[in-house]
């Protein structure tokens, strides 16, 4: 069920893949289809409803674009894309699916190897025969490797963002049908999970027969793999499987509870019930001696019940959660509610595809307090900028700039080089309200480089936010090598802020990392990363994965007033001053 934005940003993304491909000179052509993509997905209008000139006031889209995604609309295909892919052997596109293997080098080794698979690639590099070929040492065959395991652990999975789209669909569609009483989406997708394998949606209903024959004729399903009077299954367009469960309205606490899971917290759940003389099941919580049903209708009353506190969904992974609601101790897991302004955005003075005008008026749109413009730095040169691009865009955020709100902050998002440098000296960086350091090269260095160069951007001390801190790209790009406790020790010690970043296929730092940082005394920044305006809205999935760390609303800086936020960051640049 994505939206036709995505489907179209997903073919211009792969036209500029194949271009790369095919190669010749068109490398300067797929960074134009490129940027088109980036674009299309981040329109706030769906592209469904323009016509060429419509499309062609989409930044990055071109007369030649438009026609294409014209094209798509009314038959469903793009030429030129079904062109390319029939010119280039399938196995080469299969290994481009290989995080850390690029285009080029996936089509050297298809006519090197003649390896037309990822199992072929896996053989090959298992049986040596990479070795002594120019560019594939013994360290770039163990990267494809894990790209590899990367790749498989992500198979049949769905980005939080895309699966939630399709539930919120569903479940709208849903309520509207004639009896149902409530509906809503539970399973992992609930628990803020980076990855859903399916949707499971709990209804209950009057007639479910109704809601049943109107789950399985939505519009967007294309198969139905199972259709009962309790239960049926379907798959979406974009092959994403949605489980449906319909129950009676006096258990709908119960159900929602046992089918929110994880299965290990369940597990937990029923030998405490079981212990207390009780049984546990998605119809409710009954009295073992005689089969009483004693709570079912909420999941506040089973937990209560259990003799806990109820437990919010992102906490169910079986990780102490249990024993802090025994004893009361759980957080107040910090809310969307409780974000003040967004400290990571673009404009389209480098990869954004929004003027600053718009992405200011979109934060002011949202009621921020404050809001941070931080594009990219000098030392990524496909970027083009420039110190006085950079002193020209802070004239014009002070002249955008209103009594009614937002602050407007002025940084960069500066890139951390292979030993730790930064774009800019202290001096220039001054000159910034805050900046963000992040890496975007170099991503296979040895741990102890990794740990070092991360390090040392820490103690830089206008460094006020490590960006993306592990740089994965979920299902395409593995995390940094690094030795994360060292980092978060030093981002701890320096009052270095650890970014969540909010981009569904980022979500980085993950919730893993999260708890221990967080152990270690680290501060986070819950950020977007917004290209475009309808990318604020990402904020959400990094909630979540905020919510999935424990964290509360201290410990998230940009929860704070801008009075206590100016402090923090002047602190640490006190030892500038100091030096």
């Amino acid at each position: 069920m994505a939206r036709t934005n995505d489907t179209v940003a997903a073919l211009l993304q792969e036209y500029a893949d194949l271009i790369a491909v095919t190669g010749g000179d068109d490398a300067f052509k797929a960074r134009v289809y490129e940027k088109a993509a980036r674009a299309v997905a981040g329109h706030p209008v769906d592209i469904a409803a323009l016509d060429a000139d419509g499309l062609r006031q989409i930044p990055n889209v071109g007369a030649s674009i438009a026609g294409k995604v014209v094209e798509y609309l009314h038959t469903g295909h793009i030429a030129a894309v079904d062109a390319l892919r029939a010119k280039v052997p399938y196995g080469v596109l299969e290994l481009t699916r290989i995080p850390t293997l690029g285009p080029k080098r996936a089509l050297q080794l298809h006519e090197e190897l003649g390896v037309a698979s990822i199992d072929g690639l896996r053989d090959a590099i298992l049986a040596g025969r990479l070795s002594g070929r120019r560019g594939f040492g013994a360290r770039a065959a163990e990267n494809i490797l894990h790209g590899i395991e990367v790749l498989e652990r992500s198979h049949g999975r769905t980005l939080i963002s895309a699966a939630t789209d399709a539930a919120e669909q569903i479940v709208g569609a849903l309520c509207g049908v004639p009896g149902c009483l409530r509906c809503t989406w539970a399973g992992s997708l609930r628990r803020f999970r980076e990855t859903i394998g399916d949707v499971d949606i709990l209804a209950a209903a009057v007639e479910p027969g109704l809601l049943m024959d109107a789950f399985t004729r939505l519009p967007e399903v294309v198969d139905v793999l199972a259709c009962g009077t309790t239960k049926s299954s379907v798959r979406l367009r974009g092959d994403l499987q949605v489980d449906l469960r319909v129950v009676e309205a006096v258990s709908w606490g119960a159900a929602l509870q046992y089918f929110t899971g994880s299965k290990p917290h369940n597990v937990r759940l029923r030998e405490i019930a079981a212990r207390a003389g009780f049984k546990l099941s998605e119809y409710g919580l009954f009295r073992i001696v005689d089969g009483c049903l004693v709570a079912a209708r909420s999941e506040e009353e089973v937990y209560a019940r259990l003799g806990l506190q109820w437990i919010p969904p992102p906490l169910r992974e079986d990780r102490g959660e249990i024993a802090a609601s025994r004893e009361g101790t759980l957080p107040d897991l910090v809310t969307a509610a409780d974000i003040r302004g967004d400290l990571h955005t673009h404009t389209d003075l480098t990869d954004g595809v929004a003027p600053l005008s718009d992405m200011v008026a979109a934060a002011r749109e949202r009621g921020y307090e404050y809001y941070a413009v931080t594009d990219h730095a000098k030392n990524m040169p496909m970027q083009r900028m420039t110190d006085e691009k950079m002193l020209a865009q802070r004239e014009r955020l002070h002249e955008l700039a209103s009594p009614d709100g937002p602050v407007l902050l002025h940084g960069t998002e500066l890139n951390i080089g292979p030993d730790g440098e930064l774009d800019w000296d202290d001096t220039f960086l001054s000159g910034f309200d805050l900046c963000v350091a992040s890496v975007h090269s170099h991503f296979t260095q040895p741990a102890a480089e990794l740990t070092r160069r991360l390090v040392r951007a820490c103690e830089n001390p206008f460094v006020t936010i490590l960006g993306h801190p592990t740089t994965r790209l979920i299902g395409k790009r593995p995390p940094l090598d690094a030795d994360w406790d060292t980092v978060f020790a030093a981002a701890a010690r320096t009052g270095t802020v650890l970014e969540i970043n909010g981009f569904p296929d980022r979500l980085d730092l993950p919730d893993e990392l999260i708890l221990r940082a967080r152990r270690l005394g680290a501060k986070f920044a819950v950020d977007t990363d917004a290209h475009a305006p309808v990318h604020l809205d990402h904020l959400r999935y990094g909630i979540g994965t905020a919510q999935r760390g424990w964290l509360t609303a201290d410990d998230v800086v940009n929860t704070w007033p801008i009075d206590r936020l100016r402090a923090f960051v002047a602190a640490k640049r006190a030892v500038a001053a100091r030096r």
